[in-house]
């Protein structure tokens, strides 16, 4: 029989998939719910994980008295490993959340970042480094792994040498001109502030290591460089799978021109099949994907929310894809086909549960936005965007913004925020404004993608991913007019979507906008290029990249 892993399940975000990622290492896996259930007492390795909200998860962890068994759990020597907000858990407490005190295991408090010069949250692939002659659980210099967070363990050279003086071995990240705190251990404690488990390979190891009790692992003897480019990070590549039914009833990976998905022929066409979305995220995931993101175009309205089958998607894909995936569409407060009320944190939850990290909000965004601006520029606390990144952090949710261009002679005539283009419109026109879209691109709205974006950023939510109308199936490039436009807008990140066709379009993006992530689809699909052929031709003019070459 395996050994049995135990994790706290302190009902704050994606657990699926570190249960995925320890049992993919060869483990059982149990989830403690109950502070009294037997099984805590018995645990030999505990994992303490936490996503979202500081002052949710902790207080969570004291009020279904998860305090003490965590404490004896340590008391006894016995390995404990937390992950992201279950790292923060072991400080004083956060600025994020004022009077709620931490388990202070580490005498320091936990700040935001700074957002004046670089993206808020820190979403992507950074590197570690080692503080001194000290060894981890695995733990490679060489190697990227995945952070999401807004607020961090920030220190200072004497902060550092405190820590260590009290016993704390130390791993740290440079974000810009912030360091911070990325691993930590002492005895039998360990903790991570990146999320091992989205990590590829080289998080799977840090796992395994954890789990073997094998923490004095030989460092390599080249330090692979951080890039003080783009604040540490590398440059990160989605890949996008458009999943709907077919005429059949199949669920297909489809791609389309201007959101147009059907085959030309006389006949009308069926849907344009470009695989099946578990293989194809595999195939994706292999090849070196950072992310990957479903994008469920049908919602599959006549579906019982509990079968959607997006759902059984992502279970499956989240047992052997260790990156990050986001899924979109039917993110909303719903009613099922027997009358049932589903609001729309319920139905996240259920895609959380089911292996899911980002949620994509987008027409629901558009109405939660426009009500936002008739409320004097205030949220309610009742939008999608604000119930969830509520319960599971910012980070969390993702705007999926499907604008197109309007052209304009002069800026007085929108109310939207405008830009001048290089590229006139049909009159001449030398100004731009990009009106926002609904219901899968079939309705315009009046509201600016600008101003959708500064409401969304407000409302809660953590990163944009900006789609292009215009754009989309041109493979002519990215339309860097437009994200620029949507950088000067807001903190948080930007994932920079539609209009990719060749390798050269990734790097066009990365070296002309302050973009932080570029997504690529039917280039990919029609496999005309690979995720690791872009990787490549951004390594050749000088960009970071994630290559793992790692093997278990």
């Amino acid at each position: 029989m395996s050994e049995v892993v135990h994790i706290i399940d302190a009902e704050s975000g994606n657990l699926r998939s570190l249960q995925n990622a320890i049992e993919f290492l060869g483990y059982e896996t149990k989830l403690i719910k109950d502070a009294t259930d037997p099984e805590l007492a018995k645990a030999t390795k505990l994992f303490l994980p936490g996503v979202g909200s500081y002052a949710h998860f902790v207080k969570l962890l004291f009020t279904k008295g998860f305090e003490k068994p965590i404490r004896d759990h340590i008391a006894a020597g016995k390995p404990i490993m937390g992950v992201c907000v279950g790292l923060q858990a072991l400080f004083n407490g956060s600025e994020e959340s004022p009077g709620v005190e931490g388990l202070k295991y580490i005498d320091l408090e936990l700040k935001k970042f700074d957002a004046t010069t670089k993206s808020v949250p820190e979403i992507g692939w950074n590197t570690l480094e080692i503080v001194g002659d000290q060894s981890f659980y695995d733990l490679n210099p060489n190697n990227r792994y995945y952070y999401v967070h807004s607020y961090a363990a920030i220190v200072t050279d004497e902060q550092v040498r405190t820590l260590e003086a009290e016993g704390w071995e130390l791993a740290l990240t440079q974000y810009g001109d912030e360091r911070f705190i990325g691993a930590v251990s002492r005895d039998n404690v360990f903790a991570t502030q990146f999320h091992p488990e989205k990590s590829g390979i080289a998080g799977l190891k840090v796992i395994k290591a954890f789990l073997e009790g094998k923490k004095h692992t030989p460092l390599p003897d080249v330090i692979q460089k951080r890039d003080p480019s783009n604040n540490g990070l590398t440059r990160r590549i989605i890949a996008c799978l458009d999943v709907r039914t077919n005429d059949n009833g199949d669920l297909v990976v489809t791609k389309g021109d201007q959101y147009d998905v059907r085959e030309k022929d006389e006949q009308g066409g069926d849907v344009r099949n470009l695989g099946k979305p578990v293989e194809l995220a595999q195939k994706y995931y292999d090849q070196g994907a950072d992310e990957v993101t479903f994008l469920n175009i049908t919602s599959f309205r006549n579906s019982p929310i509990r079968d959607a089958p997006m759902l059984e998607v992502l279970k499956r894909a989240a047992r052997t894809i260790f990156v990050p995936l986001t899924v979109g569409g039917g993110i909303k407060d719903v009613v099922d086909p027997d009358g049932t009320k589903v609001p729309a944190l319920e139905v996240a939850g259920l895609y959380f549960r089911s292996g899911a990290d980002k949620v994509s909000i987008g027409t629901d965004a558009v109405n939660a936005a426009l009500k936002y601006y008739a409320n004097g520029n205030k949220g309610d606390g009742s939008s999608p965007i604000e119930t969830i990144s509520k319960a599971y952090g910012a980070q969390a949710v993702v705007i999926s913004v499907d604008p197109k261009r309007v052209y304009v002679k002069d800026p007085q005539e929108t109310k939207n925020k405008t830009i001048k283009t290089s590229f006139p419109g049909p009159n001449g026109e030398e100004f731009v404004w990009y009106a926002t879209t609904v219901k899968g691109g079939r309705e315009t709205t009046d509201l600016g993608a600008y101003e959708l974006a500064q409401a969304t950023e407000a409302l809660g939510a953590g990163e944009i991913l900006l789609n292009c109308i215009d754009k989309d199936g041109s493979n002519s490039g990215y339309d860097l007019e437009l994200i620029n436009h949507i950088k000067s807008a807001v903190s948080i990140p930007v994932i920079a979507s539609s209009g990719a066709g060749k390798p050269e379009h990734f790097a066009e993006v990365f070296e002309k906008t302050t973009t932080d992530a570029a997504l690529g689809a039917g280039m990919f699909h029609r496999n005309e290029y690979t995720v690791d052929q872009v990787k490549l031709h951004l390594a050749d003019v000088g960009l970071q990249t994630r290559i793992d070459r790692e093997q278990l």
